[in-house]
């Protein structure tokens, strides 16, 4: 596939959703690939220029990733597109021995060669990157991402440091340069970037859409040199967009789609989000049927589970949407069961929507998402509607399943308006 402009690995499901949005607006057809990208997969989508493989690397150790990176990255890199993107959240938390992006960044660089850029800032999320200070809106504020509401309580990773290149030297010692908005704006990021130490990642700062503009430039020119390997948010995609649209690359728009609404909608969330506890609350007033999931007696037993799908399948056949959801905001009591709860809740997931025969589902929180949609066993995902920015509608590709067809919304903790579920459930 040597006309591929780009491929991308995501850290996790939710985020490779906003990456396949992005594309989809920006005119560029894409597949987000749920198990390894191999010919007989991508013969089905024969005419995308991005493909990308999504991931629960954010969740795993530096050990996971030295096993398992290596061989994902060689696989992205041998579809010949010009530039592989691990694709971090935008919030950028990550610990040393957890979801470390340092770890990523030397794999991807010893793969690929650098200097590495890092792009984080995504403005359209409200995610601002400052003289490589990070910054995150929560409501009508924005905070420094140390100082956030929920990110720096985050129950795996919270952010306690917003200098970005502070919180690398923890999770690695390469060196991490800084370009920031001054030297962008004075047209001198180009020559700092091309006189970078190869054995190097490079932070570049992003603010708005002139700022990624011209760091698209800057990237693009790079790519046509040599394979590019980048690490950062779907503002890095968002600056490749600008690039291509300027070479007339990616021109079009995917257009609106027609979304027809659904009578019933299932949301199963492992968000320990104040977001999603919000519109959980909204959806329980709108008359969505709730029940609440112990994480450890889920985990721990199928008896549990078992009473859960059953209450779940009993309300759906009466015409009411549901909500299951294992928190309500931050736990009191720390981390949350992680990957064996996001199985869980796939498994869950799986025999409602077959014995219910749902053709709509949401999922929300990022971790868990990537653990429970893996248990689906899908081939891959495309793009079918925007609802809201971070949190597209995505059709499931699954031969011989009866899950093909499915329609999926994955969305972050902190993504969505406070009446977002309806508006899932209505495809407003």
């Amino acid at each position: 596939m040597s006309d591929l402009l780009y491929a991308w690995y995501g850290d996790d499901f939710t985020g490779s959703t906003d990456v396949l949005e992005c594309l989809a607006e920006g005119g560029v057809p894409a597949v987000l690939c749920l198990r390894s990208p191999t010919p007989d997969l991508l013969a089905a989508f024969p005419d995308v220029r991005a493909v990308g493989l999504a991931s629960d690397s954010r969740s795993r150790p530096p050990e996971w990733m030295d096993a398992h990176l290596p061989g994902n990255f060689a696989a992205l890199q041998a579809l010949g597109a010009a530039v592989v993107h691990y694709k971090t959240c935008s919030t950028f938390d990550s610990a040393p021995q957890r979801g470390s992006i340092g770890r990523a960044t030397e794999i991807g660089l010893a793969a690929m060669g650098g200097p590495v850029p890092i792009l984080v800032g995504a403005p359209d999320l409200r995610r601002y990157l400052i003289f490589g200070t990070l910054f995150a809106a929560a409501g009508e504020a924005v905070y420094r991402i140390d100082r956030h509401p929920t990110m720096a309580h985050h129950p795996a990773t919270p952010m306690h440091e917003a200098d970005l290149r502070r919180h690398l030297a923890a999770q690695t010692a390469l060196p991490v340069a800084l370009i920031d908005l001054p030297t962008l704006q004075a047209g001198k990021a180009a020559d700092l970037f091309a006189g970078a130490d190869p054995g190097s990642a490079v932070l570049i700062d992003g603010v708005d859409a002139a700022s990624l503009g011209e760091a698209g430039r800057i990237l693009w020119a790079e790519a046509g040199r040599r394979p590019l390997f980048g690490v950062g948010s779907s503002g890095l995609t968002q600056a490749l967009l600008a690039a291509w649209r300027e070479a007339g690359l990616a021109s079009g728009t995917a257009g609106a789609a027609d979304l027809a609404p659904v009578d019933r909608l299932l949301v199963v969330s492992g968000s320990c989000s104040p977001v999603t506890s919000g519109q959980i609350g909204v959806a329980l007033e709108a008359g969505y049927h709730g029940i609440a999931l112990s994480p450890d007696l889920l985990v721990g037993s199928e008896a549990a589970a078992h009473q859960a799908v059953t209450a779940a399948v009993s309300a759906l056949a009466e015409g009411q949407s549901c909500v299951l959801y294992t928190a309500r905001g931050p736990l009191a009591g720390g981390e949350a069961a992680g990957d064996e709860l996001g199985r869980a809740l796939g498994r869950m997931l799986r025999r409602i929507v077959t014995a219910a025969g749902l053709t709509r589902v949401l999922l929300a929180g990022g971790d868990t998402s990537s653990h429970a949609v893996a248990e689906l066993e899908l081939d891959a995902l495309t793009w079918a509607a925007r609802l809201q920015r971070g949190a597209p509608l995505c059709r499931a590709h699954a031969a011989g399943s009866p899950l093909d067809g499915l329609e999926l919304v994955l969305k972050g903790g902190q993504i969505g308006s406070p009446e977002f579920f309806e508006r899932v459930r209505l495809g407003a």
